[in-house]
């Protein structure tokens, strides 16, 4: 099985920075692509930042410039370094990977179980 296990949530005031870390373990051939999702209370979830695993990476507007996603293939491992946090940035943040190959012709989604970042004074 493969598992996606995030870290680096916590509570944050305005314009404060926290990076997000999201490994991944398992039996994996490779990814091809992860990233951070968010899921803020009463909305839905909606894409932040995603990778491919040649270093391509894609951002919602609303965090453009504040956040810069990064990967460690060898460690398959995806972060998200979050800058200038706003309050409307507040919600739990769940890693994704996409095109998980586990095997020949066999590859899964995973998702993480999330972590909760706050930005509050």
């Amino acid at each position: 099985q493969v598992q996606l296990v995030e870290s680096g949530g916590g509570l944050v005031q305005p314009g404060g920075s926290l990076r997000l870390s999201c490994a991944a373990s398992g039996n994996i051939f490779s990814i091809n692509a992860m990233g951070w999702y968010r899921q803020a209370p009463g909305k839905e979830r909606e894409l932040v930042a995603a990778i491919i695993s040649g270093s391509s990476a894609n951002y919602a507007d609303s965090v453009k410039g504040r956040f810069t996603i990064s990967r460690d293939n060898a460690k398959n491992t995806v972060y998200l370094q979050m800058n200038s946090l706003k309050p409307e940035d507040t919600a739990v943040y769940y890693c994704n990977a996409k095109n998980v190959i586990v095997g020949p012709w066999k590859s899964v989604e995973v998702w993480g179980q999330g972590t909760l970042v706050t930005v509050s004074s």
